[in-house]
């Protein structure tokens, strides 16, 4: 029986495997990382038995168990909703402001008021209501249509001047193209401006609150602060939906543009809409 060889660097038992004059040195795996090794496999063959492992044509082996992480978050998701119900129930039969004056209810009502507000009023008032040119930045406390809850559910309800509600708000201010010549167009412009900046001729703009008050005083007042129930916007306080300076205002006078509001109730149903009411109210803006 001829002698094991030994490497005399490391001073290890070789194999007795050699290639080259290279020889194998013999470091057998630790003999508890073995058996944590065999451990492990008959860990996963129990496991594949026991629950879904193996993948099949169409779907997977169903497991000894019955488990499925599907059924057990449509289940967590059941519970979630029985205990969201009772919630949505007292939406349901409360008004706006007995739902605003509940602090839990109010509560629920801004987190579902929030999420429906995402998915269907952020493409145009902005993820965070802030409004864009054209669209009324719903932080602010500047309301075309009033900013009690009472005013914002009808708002969200009926939309404005949508053509499927006939309950929708209508205004339209008149184009006065026809009615005012270039140079008084640019003196209410100046006027209008200078309520809340300097305007570029102070002699146009005393020339033209005249004309503000014998054509555009009796929807936004002879104060110019607007009238909620004609959804006239107050031009004097420096918040410009269309656009800013004397060149936009000339031309909001000169042919105007009318924002539409989809009417949300058919939609959404009465009890997404009054969360919506109580979470834009609760913006800051609310009055």
């Amino acid at each position: 029986m001829s002698e094991k060889h030994v490497d005399e660097i490391s001073g290890v038992e070789t194999t007795g495997h050699e290639w080259d004059g290279i020889r194998e040195l013999n470091n057998p795996m630790p003999r508890w990382w073995v058996w944590t090794f065999y451990v492990c496999i008959l860990w996963a063959i129990g496991y594949a038995f026991a629950y879904p492992a193996i993948p099949m044509i169409t779907s997977a082996t169903k497991g000894y168990l019955g488990f499925s992480s599907r059924a057990e978050l449509q289940q967590d998701v059941d519970v979630a909703k029985a205990g969201q119900m009772k919630f949505h129930d007292m939406i349901a039969t409360r008004t706006v402001q007995e739902i605003d004056a509940d602090p839990a209810l109010r509560e629920f009502a801004i987190a579902g008021g929030a999420s429906a507000f995402k998915v269907n009023c952020a493409p145009c008032h902005g993820s965070g209501a802030s409004g864009g040119p054209g669209f009324p930045n719903l932080n602010d406390d500047d309301w075309l249509w009033g900013g009690d809850l009472d005013s914002i559910n009808t708002t969200v309800a009926h939309g404005i001047r949508f053509d499927g509600d006939a309950d929708t708000h209508v205004s339209e201010m008149p184009a006065f193209a026809d009615m005012l010549s270039p140079d008084q167009t640019k003196q209410v412009a100046a006027y209008v401006w200078g309520l809340t900046n300097t305007p570029s001729n102070p002699a146009a703009a005393e020339a033209g609150k005249q004309i503000f008050l014998d054509n555009c005083a009796a929807c936004h007042g002879e104060n110019a602060k607007g009238k909620a129930d004609m959804g006239a916007p107050d031009l004097a306080d420096a918040i410009w939906l269309k656009g800013r300076g004397e060149d936009a205002i000339a031309r909001q006078v000169t042919a105007p543009k009318h924002g539409v509001m989809p009417s949300w109730a058919a939609r959404l149903g009465d009890s997404t809409v009054k969360e919506l009411t109580v979470f834009v109210h609760s913006l800051g803006g609310g009055t």
